[in-house]
């Protein structure tokens, strides 16, 4: 019996983790390339998640159109909060940025909060005929499936862009060094506005998928979690993407396993108790390195 819940939790825990390891994505890439803290990112995962909603209640499309259409709503913001909010600040104190981030995050919450008449959730459709399978003594759904899937593929598809694209090197080098990457000829704004593009695409596609796990989304479902996956790529080693995506799976796996342990009360505190707890012993992060090699 005991196994038996040990591993149901688990896989209950990947997918919930896979979600924050798509948010936590954009945390560490912005992080590793201009060390900002983006505290708007949680709110651009929101965005992504009513741009699903829309698009699956108004224009009746299926779930990977309203993935599409969130990823690309959710680009050109990211890049315009980094054009007005972010780059004027570049060189200024490192509190600037900071301060900036949070007026986004308040200003867009509160914006969605007024268009949608208020705070209270709406919610999300039922998309696709959920399933129920069972393998051993593990029962998982469809929409569990989906969204290992698709965050996997997604985190493939970053990984590969990193490694293996012209544009993935110009922001390995712009992460080792900024002004020697400007000074070799690459365009360093050009690679900011890339790297929150793509950390926004991912958080786009994880706002629908949650929208589609839970049922449920509000104006203020960024804010928790996006702490959470802030958590997760600290956890991991903020800069480092595979940290981030260790970080956001470990988290999952933390939070699922804390409420099946019947302290479903305290839910909200394991991630940062398990932040802590890695700081204590490894400041840096599971795969964090004293000497940032952040992308």
């Amino acid at each position: 019996m005991f196994w038996q819940q040990f591993w149901q939790q688990l896989v209950n825990g990947v997918t919930l983790g896979s979600t924050y390891a798509l948010i936590a994505l954009g945390y560490t890439m912005v992080y590793g390339i201009i060390q900002l803290i983006n505290f708007a990112h949680g709110e651009v995962y929101m965005i992504g998640a009513f741009t699903g909603l829309i698009m699956v209640t108004v224009y009746k499309v299926n779930f990977m159109v309203a993935i599409l259409a969130a990823m690309l709503v959710c680009i050109p913001l990211a890049i315009l909060i980094e054009r007005v909010a972010y780059r004027p600040l570049r060189r200024s104190t490192r509190l600037a940025p900071l301060i900036s981030a949070l007026g986004v995050s308040i200003f867009l919450q509160t914006l969605i909060t007024l268009i949608k008449g208020g705070p209270n959730p709406l919610a999300f459709p039922q998309v696709i005929q959920d399933t129920v399978y069972v393998l051993g003594p593990v029962r998982f759904s469809t929409v569990q499936v989906l969204i290992l899937v698709m965050a996997s593929l997604l985190m493939v598809f970053l990984q590969f862009t990193v490694k293996y694209t012209r544009i993935g090197k110009a922001m390995r080098a712009t992460s080792e060094d900024y002004e020697t990457a400007s000074l070799m000829g690459i365009n360093v704004n050009r690679v900011v506005s890339f790297t929150f593009a793509v950390g926004a695409a991912l958080a786009g596609a994880g706002g629908v998928l949650v929208g589609m796990y839970f049922n449920s989304i509000h104006p203020f479902m960024g804010v928790s979690v996006g702490l959470k996956s802030f958590c997760a790529a600290v956890v991991g080693g903020i800069g480092s993407i595979p940290g981030a995506m260790l970080g956001g799976i470990f988290l999952g796996i933390a939070e699922v396993m804390g409420v099946a342990a019947g302290f479903d009360t305290y839910k909200e505190a394991i991630a940062f108790g398990f932040l802590i707890l890695v700081l204590l012993f490894k400041p840096t992060g599971l795969l964090g390195l004293p000497i940032q090699r952040k992308v």
